[in-house]
């Protein structure tokens, strides 16, 4: 009898091993479908974020072409930003997006990042569009859920002199625009905490309008968000809506071992999620790669490393095309330089034009 105890479960782990022995599979999963390559038989409008930082992260292994540089205050080598310009316009880059702090809450970033601005502005004799992004801080207005903006008179009118005190960039030539419209980005919109932030955007707008300026705003929404988490931020608010990028600080192994289906779902359903029921334009945004151990040597999460010649860079360009608003045709890479988290655009020793040449390709005819 226990003889035959033995051999029924042994028959049954054998069995059960040879059975699952392959291990968890995608095979059958609303996810296991192959991103097609979308042809381009219109342009696509492409911005590229551009950013500020002191110097180079000695953990970076890649080299520009440009050689390393470095912005001390934000002030750049004419030199660098006009083959930066270059390069872009290469790419099909249609416009760099420079991040601005407010300068009443952030007085010395705001000279830094307003150096760079002048540092684009003076080096663009080719013609190269620009849009500016107001990088609200909530922890600098000191407000929250229960500290709304509005609250504090002074707070308030120091953050609609952040954006008006912009204007003389906007009356650039060059600045970028919508569909006739100034472009404005704001960064954290989410956290713009105000129980009326149509009230807030409406004054943006109507101050903006006596300077001469009918604008286009887009908020940020932090990554891997769902679409009806902040409309109280955004319904009547912005003309659009992008999220952090999500192909960088990417945490989730399960996302990253479907990364652009689980964007393609996550965006299909936000850009009609935004469009059907807040009535926004959605923006993708997507990035060339992602690098955790350059800042974080001793990182567990997973990396979006470009040692497939920039294979996935091509599926989440393809993912972008099929999640682009078809009037505006917007997309959005994070970024042209940060190089710190390996996320550039920008052409390096190593690989050279390859992610240039990747975007001219999958964006424009």
């Amino acid at each position: 009898m226990k003889q035959l105890i033995y051999i029924v479960i042994l028959s049954t782990t054998l069995f059960a091993c040879k059975k699952y022995s392959t291990g968890p599979s995608p095979k059958d999963n609303f996810l296991d479908y192959k991103i097609d390559e979308i042809p381009v038989t219109q342009d696509y409008t492409v911005g590229a974020f551009y950013y500020n930082f002191g110097a180079f992260n000695a953990n970076i292994t890649e080299v520009p072409v440009v050689g390393k540089y470095a912005m001390p205050n934000g002030v750049i080598t004419p030199n660098v930003m006009s083959q930066h310009i270059a390069q872009a316009a290469t790419a099909g880059i249609d416009y760099f997006i420079f991040s601005y702090r407010s300068a009443n809450k952030d007085g010395n970033n705001w000279k830094s990042d307003s150096a760079l601005i002048r540092g684009f502005v003076n080096a663009n004799t080719g013609g190269m569009k620009f849009a500016l992004q107001y990088n609200f801080s909530n922890g600098s207005y000191g407000i929250s859920n229960t500290a709304p903006l509005e609250k504090d008179a002074t707070k308030l009118n120091q953050f609609f002199n952040d954006i008006t005190r912009t204007a003389p960039y906007m009356n650039d030539a060059n600045y970028m625009k919508v569909g006739g419209k100034t472009l404005l980005l704001i960064q954290n919109a989410q956290l713009l905490y105000s129980n009326n932030n149509k009230s807030i955007y409406d004054t943006h707008r109507s101050r903006l309008s006596a300077l001469g300026f009918s604008m286009y705003i887009v908020g940020m929404q932090d990554r891997w968000t769902p679409p009806a988490r902040y409309p109280f931020r955004y319904v009547g608010c912005v003309d659009a809506i992008y999220h952090q990028c999500f192909s960088t600080q990417l945490s989730s192994w399960d996302r990253w071992y479907v990364l652009p289906q689980a964007i393609d779902q996550n965006w299909e359903y936000s850009r009609k999620y935004f469009a059907d029921s807040m009535h926004v334009s959605y923006i993708p945004n997507i990035s060339p790669a992602y690098n955790w151990l350059i800042t974080n040597p001793t990182s567990l999460n997973p990396s979006y490393p470009r040692t497939d010649s920039g294979a996935m860079y091509k599926q989440l360009c393809n993912v972008a095309k099929m999640n682009a608003d078809n009037s505006t045709r917007l997309v959005l890479i994070d970024s042209w330089n940060s190089w710190a988290d390996d996320s550039q655009l920008e052409a390096a020793t190593d690989y050279q034009n390859r992610y240039l040449d990747i975007t001219k390709k999958e964006f424009k005819k």
